[in-house]
């Protein structure tokens, strides 16, 4: 239903995800974060509760459906790694 609708937008606009802007007497939504922004709240989210400094559950558990990626995701997936790698020793320097 409409009231369905409007109360999930209200609740993602004070969620700051998404922004809005009032047109005649309807609002007009946008998205405030890009989709692989959220995609990357959500699992900062979920992953910060099950995982501790010394603990590898969450490498263990990507690595097992890293089989469904294919090559050139995988590729993408490492030059994001190794590019991650250079920023934390360049800021140990």
């Amino acid at each position: 239903s409409l009231n369905t609708y409007q109360s999930t937008l209200d609740r993602l606009f004070k969620k700051e995800l998404l922004s809005r802007e009032k047109i005649g007497y309807a609002f007009h939504y946008q998205p405030r974060v890009e989709r692989h922004e959220l995609i990357g709240q959500l699992i900062k989210s979920v992953t910060s509760d099950f995982i501790t400094e010394d603990d590898n559950s969450l490498i263990a558990a990507f690595t097992s459906i890293s089989k469904d990626f294919n090559v050139e995701q995988l590729d993408k997936l490492e030059s994001l790694i190794e590019a991650q790698k250079q920023k934390l020793n360049s800021e140990k320097e």
